[in-house]
């Protein structure tokens, strides 16, 4: 097999994510973050966060493209010393290069963590939410379930990805009819706010702070808290998948659990 361009498969990535019309925080840097010297793939790689657990993972598998979820510039600005030194020396001696997508990949409508998400729960979403700029970040939708049970499928899917779910205050017999998702940490007063404002009486996410699991009962709402590495693995595999198949390239995720 002849190898694939490196900027061909992420002018293709960029393309479907949108990337450069999607707002994001400014150390997300979405898009190709490093090259490797040879400018082409053989194979993907996928892992939520730039750890050196992950790019061991990559490296073990033989991939020269490793995708991520929250690239390797979260610190901001910092000096190439230390573990971040490390990090970066592995990617290059062994010739792995970076592609990083953060809200664009959280909000994309069939690859995302938000849409992921909803079906791993068997929620169907009928539109955004989570307001971040111009777009919205998440996803709701409108159901008739009981809220434990949507508790129980949420704690079966954070397990199985080496996490566990909490939740704010829960009567016994109370239904979810109308939910939202934002995956990560999504939980802050302004989204909590934001969910009363719509109806919203069930908010699914990552993590977020104590005091949203204060405030939540007093706005009538439940906040399931699913993990926030959890709720953010299954874009980056999705978006693996897809460039599996576009490009026939073999694809591993590599599993990195943080405990959160």
């Amino acid at each position: 097999m002849t190898p694939l361009r490196l900027e061909v498969v992420t002018g293709w990535a960029d393309a479907q994510l949108r990337t450069a019309e999607i707002p994001d925080y400014p150390p997300a840097l979405n898009g190709l973050q490093l090259t490797n010297p040879a400018g082409t793939v053989t194979r993907v790689a996928a892992a939520v966060d730039g750890s050196r657990r992950a790019i061991e993972g990559a490296v073990a598998v033989g991939a020269d493209l490793l995708l991520l979820h929250h690239g390797l510039f979260w610190g901001g600005n910092q000096r190439i010393v230390g573990a971040y030194h490390d990090r970066l020396a592995l990617l290059v001696r062994h010739g792995v290069a970076v592609y990083a997508s953060h809200l664009p990949l959280d909000l994309h409508p069939s690859l995302g963590n938000n849409a992921r998400l909803a079906e791993q729960l068997g929620l169907t979403p009928s539109a955004g939410f989570g307001r971040f700029q111009t777009v919205h970040v998440g996803c709701q939708g409108a159901t008739d379930l009981e809220t434990a049970e949507l508790v129980a499928r949420a704690g079966a899917f954070a397990a199985a990805q080496g996490g566990r779910v909490h939740h704010s205050h829960l009567e016994a017999g109370r239904r979810t009819r109308r939910w939202a998702i934002v995956t990560g940490s999504g939980a802050s007063s302004d989204t909590l706010r934001e969910a009363a404002a719509q109806g919203i009486d069930t908010l699914i996410t990552g993590e977020g702070p104590h005091h949203t699991a204060v405030e939540a009962p007093e706005l009538g709402l439940v906040v399931i808290y699913a993990g926030h590495y959890a709720t953010e693995t299954l874009g980056v595999a999705a978006l693996a998948a897809a460039i599996g198949q576009e490009f026939g390239l073999p694809w591993t995720f590599v599993a990195a659990p943080t405990g959160t």
